[in-house]
């Protein structure tokens, strides 16, 4: 009986066992606030790299934290993994911020934070003509993003995951509607800029990663919304896409796609990366359809203007219909 419960614990007192040292407690505590390189760590904490990387080898192996990969960067960040979370939440939670240590490592981590601020809005400015211009041909994005809210409900979610994600914005505002948000994206530039904004949003709970739209680098089945958003366009094979997000989704999971529809602006093709003028709805439902998913909304918004707006903005949102297919089941076994 002893050893039962001895074994039943085990996980959890090496997880302790692994933070209880003042230097991987200082890590846990700056890495649950952001998500940050070995380099990052060091002028936080006021160590050397080998000193940094070696109780970081030991937080990892514990699965207090967890590493993933950026181009030839090499970012940490604190787990979600079910066990650890709740240990390291506590952990974190019982240490008084006001220790002299503990703020000085924050008032360093602002700093960190800032510089990142800086390189973002340095790339956002360089391209901010570009993606005005763009802006400028469709409805506001103010009634874009009310538009998706009430598509969406009210209802909170526990995992998102924001393909092709940019600059972060779905991710800035579902986040705080998700216990964990992950946002995925191609280009470091980007990524650069969606995590400076989440930074600044003081969105602890969302995190961005490097990879391909085809190949996702995240677990399957494990989330309840995926949003593509304004991603499709340019992709050479977007049902593909499509089919690789709705394998993210969890049973009863809901993906969110915004596009354009159909238009012939030849020019975002020639001089925006354009590969698609649009999709028409038929496209778009049998993306969906060919990845096993129901179509439950395709709403368009078409500007009142003028003069300047020229795109229409499509809005579908589908679901995974597992979770209704086991409850037909069970009634029908209910009742039979």
């Amino acid at each position: 009986m002893l050893d039962i419960r001895k074994s039943a614990f085990e996980p959890f007192v090496d997880l302790l066992r692994a933070a209880a040292e003042p230097t991987r407690l200082r890590l846990l505590v700056v890495l649950s606030a952001a998500d940050l390189t070995v380099s990052e760590l060091t002028t936080i904490l006021g160590q050397s790299q080998p000193r940094i990387s070696r109780h970081l080898k030991l937080l990892a192996e514990a699965g207090l934290i967890s590493r993933y990969q950026e181009g030839s960067w090499a970012f940490f960040r604190a787990s979600d993994d079910p066990v650890a979370l709740p240990i390291l939440r506590a952990l974190v939670g019982w240490v008084d911020p006001g220790d002299p240590v503990l703020a000085r490592d924050a008032e360093r981590l602002e700093d960190v934070r800032a510089r990142r601020a800086e390189r973002a809005a340095d790339y956002f400015a360089r391209n901010a003509e570009e993606w005005d211009g763009i802006r400028k041909l469709h409805v506001s994005d103010a009634e874009v993003e009310a538009a998706i809210v009430e598509a969406l409900g009210t209802k909170r979610f526990d995992t998102l995951l924001d393909v092709g994600t940019g600059t972060g914005r779905m991710l800035e505002l579902f986040a705080p509607r998700a216990e964990r948000a992950v946002g995925i994206d191609s280009s470091r530039e980007m990524l650069a800029v969606a995590r400076a904004k989440l930074d600044s949003a003081k969105i602890g709970n969302a995190q961005v990663r490097l990879g391909s739209v085809y190949h996702l680098p995240i677990e399957r089945g494990g989330f309840d919304l995926v949003v593509i958003h304004q991603v499709l366009h340019y992709l050479d094979d977007p049902a593909r896409a499509v089919r690789e997000a709705a394998g993210a989704l969890a049973p009863g999971g809901r993906l969110l796609i915004i596009d354009f529809a159909p238009h012939d602006l030849e020019f975002l093709r020639s001089q925006h990366a354009h590969l698609r003028l649009g999709f028409s709805e038929q496209s778009l439902s049998s993306f969906v359809e060919a990845a096993g998913l129901r179509l439950r909304l395709l709403r368009h918004l078409e500007s009142k203007r003028t003069d300047a707006a020229e795109l229409t903005v499509t809005i579908l949102l589908a679901e995974d219909e597992r979770l209704l297919v086991a409850g037909d089941a069970r009634h029908t076994s209910m009742t039979s």
